[in-house]
């Protein structure tokens, strides 16, 4: 009985610990500007898969639909059309893209107001006629 109640106090005890090791989320402090002239939606002609600097991956699904909503110095503002996309660190993020060009620069935080980069630029698939 001893036995199984220190099984049970050591495997809650790891979980706790392990939970504690999540990476935060990189952040720094972010004004949305908004846009000069209308920018056009962009597609994401195929899947694609985004490494966070919090060890955790993340899909832009295929086909997906983003709509510009500001910029910052960074790059273009773009929210998701009809659904929401989030990333994950020690908290979930609902997270709207950051692109210059076709390259996705980070991530722009609307709940903290907040931009978290990614480690390095990203070129992005997207579908013809979607030139930001």
């Amino acid at each position: 009985m001893l036995r199984r109640q220190l099984r049970a106090a050591a495997a809650i005890a790891m979980g706790a610990i392990l939970a504690g090791c999540a990476a935060e989320v990189p952040v720094t402090p972010a004004t949305l500007a908004r846009l000069e002239r209308p920018a056009p939606d962009i597609t994401i002609a195929s899947p694609v898969r985004v490494d966070l600097p919090t060890g955790r991956t993340r899909a832009l699904p295929q086909d997906s639909l983003w709509r510009a909503v500001g910029t910052l110095p960074q790059g273009t503002v773009y929210r998701p059309v009809e659904s929401v996309f989030t990333i994950v660190g020690r908290n979930v993020h609902e997270a709207y893209l950051v692109v210059k060009g076709s390259t996705l620069h980070g991530f722009y935080l609307p709940g903290e107001v907040h931009y978290s980069p990614l480690p390095a630029p990203l070129s992005l698939p997207l579908a013809k006629g979607a030139n930001p």
